[in-house]
């Protein structure tokens, strides 16, 4: 009977593990679809090596920083040889070595994939590839580490179950910071700061990733149990309910505010529902899930508008407001909602990570904008970065504004 109980674990979170994995194709989609046709291939670039280098560096050196051991702060264990982590049995935290690893891997990657749509457009790309190794070797693993590898928060109590926290927002701030030292895409702001309109050239292909996202984030979610428990239908239901609130609180709201509902902001209030509930999925009532989904519907909207008229930080595809603003929020109100959760650890926990987070990004992209350079040069942007970065065009054939 124990065989048979870890051979299901075994079997639910490696599927839980590739669900996640699809979640890239999921955000390709999203980015790709909110984004002008001319800067497609580069997305889908961006996100491809996302997980290419999160794969081989969480591997060398970030799943140590997390898992290591050592001390509350960091993992000082493992470092090039990852297994060497696992039991005599070859098992950690109760899983084989190679299960648990592929699992946090593409959380890992996940974390790093948010930023891209955020400075999309007007990136260099091997400033990108750069910024992607450094949250999986050190800005991802150290949070990791606090909340999920025995650290001190972990030790507080601090209650993020799938991410809320440890990925969405970590993700969300990288994607602030960046955005804001990389600058706004030429044309986008007049002179008296009021922001113009870059629709994105496909919103088919954008919903079409949300469905992809809401899909696999059963796998994000469920699959955090890392064991087949009786519980992945309860916390299957508070993650649909939350998104499901979420969408309709967009729709209505933005129909309300604007005058007709907004199709891109209510896929976004989609996502903003995934990743408020994701910190807390585990421990909220179904109706709680839906109250925590309906604040965040709204939430995303006051949000992204702050992001873009009132900070002026350019942010093409809404990642600031969706995964930074609703990871905190979504963490906190898993401490007000949560059964067992306190309020204050909750608040302590999402502010540390916070600064943490910002400080290293803050350095990362000030180091990048230095020396490589982050930005590429207008001519650059007004023909599209396919061209320019990548010698190609994603539609050969179709006539591409500028």
């Amino acid at each position: 009977m124990e065989d048979m109980t870890l051979l299901m674990n075994i079997m639910w979170t490696m599927i839980g593990a590739f669900l996640v994995y699809f979640m890239q194709a999921g955000f390709a989609m999203v980015e790709a679809g909110f984004t002008r046709a001319k800067n497609a291939g580069n997305i889908i670039m961006k996100n491809m090596m996302d997980f290419v280098l999160g794969s081989l560096f969480f591997f060398i050196i970030g799943f140590a920083i997390m898992f290591g051991g050592g001390n509350p702060y960091i993992g000082t264990a493992g470092f090039f040889n990852p297994t060497s982590l696992a039991d005599a049995q070859g098992m950690i935290n109760g899983l084989p070595i190679g299960v648990f690893m592929i699992f946090h891997t593409v959380f890992c990657a996940t974390a790093a994939t948010i930023v891209s749509g955020a400075m999309a457009e007007r990136t260099k790309f091997v400033a990108y590839l750069i910024y992607s190794a450094a949250i999986s070797i050190f800005i991802y693993p150290v949070s990791g580490h606090w909340i999920w590898g025995g650290g001190w928060l972990a030790a507080m109590g601090f209650h993020d179950f799938a991410g809320s926290t440890a990925v969405h927002m970590v993700g969300g701030v990288c994607a602030l910071v960046g955005a804001k030292i990389l600058g706004p895409r030429l044309g986008k702001y007049k002179e008296d700061g009021t922001p113009n309109a870059f629709p994105g050239h496909n919103i088919p292909m954008g919903a079409l990733g949300v469905f992809i996202l809401w899909f696999c984030w059963f796998g994000f979610n469920c699959g955090s149990t890392t064991a087949a428990t009786t519980t992945l239908g309860d916390i299957a239901m508070t993650t649909n309910l939350a998104a499901a609130a979420a969408t309709l609180a967009t729709l209505i709201f933005t129909w309300v505010k604007y005058g007709k509902p907004d199709v891109s902001m209510t896929l976004n209030g989609a996502l903003a529902g995934l990743v408020a509930i994701t910190a807390g999925c585990d421990v909220v009532t179904p109706y709680e899930a839906i109250l925590i989904g309906a604040i965040a519907g709204i939430v995303v909207v006051l949000a992204i508008e702050f992001v873009d008229k009132k900070l002026r930080i350019d942010d093409p595809v809404g990642a600031i407001g969706v995964h930074g603003c609703c990871g905190f929020l979504g963490t906190v109100l898993t401490g007000v909602f949560g059964e067992g959760c306190s309020l204050a650890t909750q608040l302590i926990g999402v502010c540390s990570v916070l600064a943490f987070v910002a400080v290293m990004a803050f350095l990362i992209f000030t180091i990048l904008d230095k020396t490589v350079g982050l930005r590429v040069s207008d001519h650059e942007q007004l023909d599209g970065l396919d061209l320019h970065e990548h010698g190609m065009t994603a539609y050969a054939g179709f006539r591409i504004d500028k």
